[in-house]
């Protein structure tokens, strides 16, 4: 059985609660809610978050998804982590990050 199809039999742990506080955590499931969790705590989790995520779903398959993703829902400086962490290729970051629809998220975001 490969580890994703592991991890989606699993309850959404507990610490990632916290991410989670506009939901109703109790109701949030890998199965149905997958791409919400993996994008919420690779976008906003603690490093603790961060470390279990990589071991419950592996780094190939959070590469994926952000390439996947074309790197949305990440603010820029942890678009920057993740590029050095999971050998995103290079320059892709680069033209995610200037696209002109990113540009007015971006700076709406942080404001």
């Amino acid at each position: 059985m490969s580890k994703d199809k592991t991890v989606r039999q699993q309850p959404v742990p507990e610490s990632f609660r916290p991410l989670f506080w506009e939901y109703d955590f109790e109701s949030l499931s890998w199965e149905e809610d997958l791409d919400l969790i993996t994008g919420k705590v690779l976008g906003s989790g603690r490093w603790t978050d961060i470390q279990l995520l990589r071991t419950l779903r592996g780094d190939q398959v959070l590469r994926r998804w952000i390439m996947h993703h074309g790197g949305r829902s990440l603010s820029p400086p942890r678009l920057r982590f993740w590029e050095l962490i999971l050998d995103l290729p290079p320059g892709q970051v680069d033209r995610w990050l200037s696209a002109k629809s990113r540009k007015v998220w971006d700076r709406r975001a942080a404001s």
